[in-house]
C-alpha cells in the first residue's frame, strides 16, 4: 500500500478512494474553462468523485511552433485561480522551467512534472522546493524501475509530497504501449501512483506537425489499470473533443465521463472486497 499524499481537501494513496484528475490539455480561453471546470465539478459533487482539476497555461512542448500553446504563465494562472476559488476544487498545473515554478506554486495544489523534462534536475528541485505535491510523469523513454532516482532528487530537498505517474512508453515510431507492469514497479516507491489513459493513447508526432491519438483505447486502458491497482486515474477531458485545440484525438469526451467512472468505482470496489 501507497502512503497517503494530501492535495487540497482530498488524500490520495493509502487506504484512500480512487482520485480522478481531469480537465482539458491547455487553458483554450476563459469561458470554455470555467464551463468545463463547472460541469465536473457539478459531476463529482453529485457521484462523490474526488476530482483534481488540471490544465496548463502553456504548452511548451507542442509538435510544431505553429501550434496552440495556450494563454501563457500570467493570464493561464489568472483563470485557473478563478477556477480555484470558485469552485473550491484542487488544482494540477505542469510546469516547464524552474523559474515559473514560484508563480505556479501560488496557484495550484500540485505542480507536474512533464514526462518530456523528467530528468532536468533544476526543474525538479525547484519543484521540490515549492513544498507542493509533485507530480513525476515518466518520461516516455524510462523504464520504470528508473523512476526511482527522480522520486530521489524530489526527496532530497524534504520534500515526501510525491505522485507518480504512468502515461506509455515509446513503443517504435509515432506510437506509445501502456505496460500495465510498470503501475505495479512503480508503487515500489511508496508514492502513490498514477494512470494516464489519456497520453498513454497518444501518438507523438504522428498528424503531421502535431500529435494525434487513439481515443477509443482510453476508457478500456484505465479500466485495465484499476483492476491492475493505481491511486488515480488522469483523463484529459473536453466538451467537444473534435474542436479541441490540444490533444482532440485523445480526449475522452465530457459527456462519458460519468458512465467510465462508474465502471472504475465498480472495479475499485471488487478490489478492495477481495482484498487480494
Amino acid at each position: 500500500m501507497s502512503r497517503s499524499v494530501k492535495i487540497g481537501s482530498l488524500k490520495i494513496g493509502g487506504n484512500n478512494p480512487l482520485v480522478l484528475i481531469a480537465g482539458p490539455c491547455v487553458v483554450e480561453d476563459r469561458k470554455s474553462c470555467m464551463d468545463l471546470a463547472g460541469r465536473l465539478v457539478r459531476l463529482a459533487r453529485r457521484e462523490n468523485i474526488p476530482l483534481v482539476f488540471k490544465a496548463s497555461y502553456d504548452k511548451a512542448n507542442r509538435t510544431s511552433h505553429a501550434s496552440f500553446r495556450g494563454p501563457g504563465l500570467t493570464k493561464g494562472l489568472d483563470i485557473l485561480a478563478e477556477i480555484r476559488r470558485k469552485y473550491d476544487v484542487p488544482l494540477l498545473v505542469d510546469v516547464h522551467h524552474e523559474s515559473e515554478v514560484p508563480l505556479a506554486a501560488q496557484v495550484a495544489d500540485v505542480l507536474q512534472l512533464p514526462a518530456f523534462l523528467c530528468r532536468q534536475t533544476d526543474l525538479v528541485l525547484a519543484m521540490g522546493n515549492s513544498g507542493k505535491v509533485v507530480n513525476i510523469k515518466k518520461g516516455q523513454f524510462l523504464a520504470p524501475w528508473d523512476v526511482r532516482h527522480i522520486v530521489d532528487k524530489v526527496e532530497s530537498t524534504g520534500n515526501r509530497k510525491i505522485l507518480i505517474t504512468e502515461r506509455g512508453t515509446s513503443f517504435g515510431y509515432n506510437n506509445l504501449v501502456a505496460d500495465m507492469r510498470s503501475l505495479l514497479v512503480l508503487r515500489k516507491t511508496g508514492y502513490p501512483v498514477i494512470f494516464d489513459a489519456t497520453h498513454s493513447v497518444q501518438l507523438p508526432g504522428a498528424g503531421d506537425g502535431a500529435s494525434s491519438g487513439e481515443g477509443y483505447y482510453a476508457s478500456h486502458l484505465a479500466r485495465g489499470a484499476v483492476a491492475v491497482g493505481c491511486d488515480g486515474v488522469f483523463l484529459e477531458t473536453h466538451v467537444d473533443p473534435e474542436k479541441a485545440l490540444s490533444d482532440r484525438d485523445n480526449a475522452v469526451p465530457v459527456s462519458a465521463l460519468r458512465g467510465l467512472w462508474k465502471q472504475l468505482s465498480a472495479i475499485e470496489m471488487v478490489l478492495r472486497s477481495s482484498k487480494l
